[in-house]
């Protein structure tokens, strides 16, 4: 079998529909399209109207699957609101190398494109749903390595990537003040037993029906740890009424909420240094959120 590593992969419409038909031909006759808004780690794709089928889009995204396929019917017996429910798993073959899934499909729009008038409510929804996730036993669970980039571990894996970015963005930014967002996020630790998080708390994977939160999917990045990573999207998406919302919803010391800021920098500043001179909007937006970040370390240190 050709190593996954060593050839670029074409997931398309008839990879889909071959897999499909060879290893669930009950479904054959459903047709297959990619969806509206897929992700980067993932192709997406529509089965008929009540299932997805999800593929890795590299090596590296492979373990997550055997993962989602263990855990998120154990997890979705205990949160407030749906997730993925997996359906079944596709094996490896000559044509695509790596293990798949089909999930149930689930409605709603991702809050990316979705209009939502409370945004406080909104943050309330997700806070709850966090803190109902933060609640489960946590035993047995998958602890941080390379399945998930090691989200719920310490920062400090990802330190000399961040000091590289500081240097390439010095003159551009309040790197002084950047530095020690990094620094006192470094200084800090979960003391407390792991407890499960999402591990990419992002405008992509939260869905909004009506105008609420009504699921919650991608779970490639979940484990058990610190889960300081579900708080960038303090700085990223919510503001004013909103944010204070899900600080104050949200059971975590001022450590903590170092960390989450630790973990939304070290993301603004790779994707600000790494756009600068390519993609002006991703440029600016990831620079606003680094204003934001460095504003509220200020307001709350």
């Amino acid at each position: 079998m050709t190593d996954p590593s060593s050839r670029a992969m074409t997931i398309d419409v008839r990879l889909v529909e071959r897999l499909v038909a060879e290893q669930f031909p009950q479904w054959a006759d459903l047709s297959v399209r990619p969806v509206a808004l897929g992700g980067w780690d993932n192709r997406t794709f529509h089965l008929g109207d009540e299932m997805l089928v999800r593929l890795p889009s590299a090596g590296a995204y492979v373990p997550q699957v055997e993962k989602e396929q263990r855990w998120l019917p154990h997890l979705a017996l205990q949160l407030p609101l749906p997730i993925p429910a997996p359906l079944g798993m596709g094996r490896p073959t000559d044509v695509f190398p790596w293990p798949w899934s089909i999930y149930r499909w689930l409605d709603g729009e991702p809050v990316a494109t979705a209009e939502v008038a409370d945004m406080t409510g909104f943050a309330t929804d997700l806070a709850a749903f966090l803190n109902a996730l933060y609640r489960i036993d946590a035993t047995g669970g998958p602890l941080p390595g390379p399945h998930n980039f090691w989200r719920g571990g310490p920062l400090d894996v990802y330190d000399g990537e961040t000091r590289e970015a500081l240097v390439a963005l010095d003159g551009q930014i309040d790197t002084d003040s950047a530095r020690e967002v990094w620094e006192r996020a470094l200084a800090t630790r979960w003391e407390r037993d792991p407890v499960w998080f999402h591990g990419d708390i992002a405008v992509g994977n939260l869905l909004v029906e009506d105008g609420r939160l009504c699921a919650v999917i991608d779970f490639g990045t979940s484990g058990v740890g610190d889960p300081a990573c579900d708080l960038a999207i303090t700085w990223t998406v919510l503001a004013g009424e909103s944010r204070e919302a899900y600080r104050r919803s949200l059971p975590f010391d001022d450590a903590t909420w170092a960390r989450g800021r630790g973990w939304a920098l070290w993301k603004a500043l790779i994707l600000t240094a790494g756009h600068a001179d390519t993609n002006a909007r991703e440029s600016l937006t990831s620079r606003q959120i680094i204003d934001e970040i460095l504003a509220d370390h200020r307001a709350f240190t």
